[in-house]
């Protein structure tokens, strides 16, 4: 007889202190009074062990969650679709005050456990095998039980169908989707079908769990095994990790070394660079001693005025707008620039500047004076000059009445002291004066008396002279000068340009 029920889902409250459980029976004994599940669940989680034994005096309640059809107990142990069926109608066997069960049909809702399952204990073991003292039953409690349920079985619940008493009056019955939806469904109802009610009250205590953990006494063990095994880890808790910069190298390396450029003269004024770099200004005789050698060494001055040249247009393409205003779709707002020059060499640099700031689709008015003899540097640099869409005039009146976007001075020349009384130098520097735009001059000299037009900024050549705040902010371009021609001069040179032609300097 009691083998009818073998395969049948049982659910089995044996009290506070052992929980409930659910699983297929596999084996029931008369004899012992007890019962055996396989695949069980311990309050709705998956046990660690295969099978689990009861006995009488250890059950509390049992419900029948499933009965098997004609043959299916036979082979329930091949079955392994399910674990637990699907929301039906179910039996519960309680017992009574003389120990005889009591048959109940109730309706079971859709979960792998039963709904009315009690908030879980602190049962630290899935073993049933401790029972509390409980009186024995004098019958075959198992037996009993499963004889009153014989009468019940066309109320065998079906896998994948849900519950009547919990479906709407009007809500269609869902057809069958298969055994692969079957099991999906038998999943989520695994997960997500235990009732809100019976949900924990408690909450977890994190803040008890965290002041479970002593930090202090696990970093003083990692510090001990460190020092007797001699290795380190990545980090040590009490230390600050250095920060760096995004440029700022974290290797190891020599003391930097800020002088790097000495003078064989007393110096009458310092700079800096943005890196800190000092920059000691020179004399005009030793500046002009230096270009010579170069030029000895064939740095001539057709080369010496392409350098100055092209550094000189682009510190003045930068400053005026660089890549926001030279651009396509700005060609109705191009920049005017007017460029004063004179008829010496310090001309002749900022023609060759206007050259390629007109082939950089810049307007460029060049005024030059007229001369009867030019120099040929000059000469030359006209040459190429016309060949742009530059405009040159010689007569100040030529020159806009309205503000230009920048004007570059070329005028001065320290060889040529006598041209700053002539008429034509006194009118362009009142003109310059009176159009009210930013000036830029072009290797300035060193003037005793105060400069006729002031700049905003000034462009050194290879070292600077001993400027005054008259011209500005000071830069200084690279015009291509060897190391070993500045060892020649007696200049202990190191290049502070780093990766640019054209650097900033800031009074030391």
């Amino acid at each position: 007889m009691a083998t009818d029920w073998l395969g049948s889902i049982v659910s089995i409250n044996c009290g506070d202190s052992l929980g409930v459980y659910q699983g297929r029976v596999s084996a029931v004994d008369q004899v012992s009074q007890t019962i055996s599940l396989t695949r069980p669940f311990h309050n709705g989680v998956k046990c660690l062990v295969p099978e689990v034994t009861f006995r009488a005096g250890d059950i509390t309640e049992l419900k029948i969650l499933e009965i098997p059809g004609p043959g299916e107990n036979q082979h329930f142990g091949d079955l392994h679709q399910t674990e637990l069926g699907p929301s039906g109608v179910g039996y519960q066997v309680g017992i009574n005050q003389n120990g005889m069960g009591k048959l109940v049909k109730k309706p079971v809702s859709s979960s792998s456990a039963p709904q009315n399952i009690p908030k879980r204990t602190d049962v630290k073991s899935q073993d049933v095998a401790v029972s509390p003292q409980q009186q024995q039953c004098s019958k075959s409690y198992v037996d009993r039980h499963m004889e009153s349920l014989s009468q019940s079985r066309s109320f065998r619940r079906r896998h994948n169908s849900w519950s009547s008493s919990s479906r709407h009056p009007n809500q269609a019955t869902p057809k069958k989707s298969g055994l692969k939806n079957g099991q999906m469904k038998s999943k989520d109802d695994e997960c997500f079908g235990d009732d809100i009610e019976e949900i924990p009250d408690t909450d977890f205590d994190f803040e008890g769990n965290l002041a479970l953990f002593d930090k202090a006494a696990v970093f003083e063990e990692i510090d001990t095994y460190e020092r007797r095994s001699g290795t380190r880890s990545r980090g040590i808790p009490n230390e600050k990790p250095a920060r760096y910069r995004h440029d700022e190298n974290i290797l190891e390396s020599e003391p930097i070394v800020y002088r790097r450029i000495t003078v064989p003269h007393n110096v009458s004024k310092e700079f800096c660079t943005d890196s800190g770099l000092v920059v000691p200004s020179v004399s005009y005789e030793l500046h002009k001693k230096l270009l010579s050698v170069a030029e000895k060494h064939g740095l001539t001055l057709e080369r010496r005025l392409e350098m100055t040249g092209v550094c000189a247009s682009q510190m003045a393409l930068t400053l005026l707008g660089g890549p926001n205003r030279l651009n396509p779709k700005n060609v109705h707002q191009r920049p005017t620039v007017a460029l004063l020059c004179g008829p010496h060499v310090k001309g002749a640099q900022g023609i060759s500047c206007g050259r390629h700031l007109a082939n950089h689709d810049v307007q460029v008015i060049l005024f030059l004076p007229n001369f009867v003899k030019m120099l040929e540097s000059i000469t030359n640099e006209l040459s190429l000059f016309s060949k742009t869409q530059g405009q040159q005039v010689s007569s100040l009146k030529d020159l806009p009445t309205s503000p230009v976007d920048l004007v570059i001075n070329c005028l001065d020349c320290p060889e040529n002291a006598f041209l700053r009384d002539q008429p034509w130098y006194k009118a362009a520097v009142a003109w310059a004066n009176q159009n009210r735009a930013p000036v830029l001059s072009i290797d300035p000299p060193v003037h005793e008396v105060e400069q006729g037009i002031d700049a905003k900024w000034s462009l050194a050549l290879g070292l600077p002279l001993p400027l005054g705040e008259h011209a500005g902010r000071i830069y200084l371009c690279d015009i291509g000068i060897p190391q070993q021609v500045f060892q020649e001069v007696g200049i202990n040179y190191h290049s502070p340009f780093g990766c640019k032609f054209v650097i900033p300097l800031h009074s030391a």
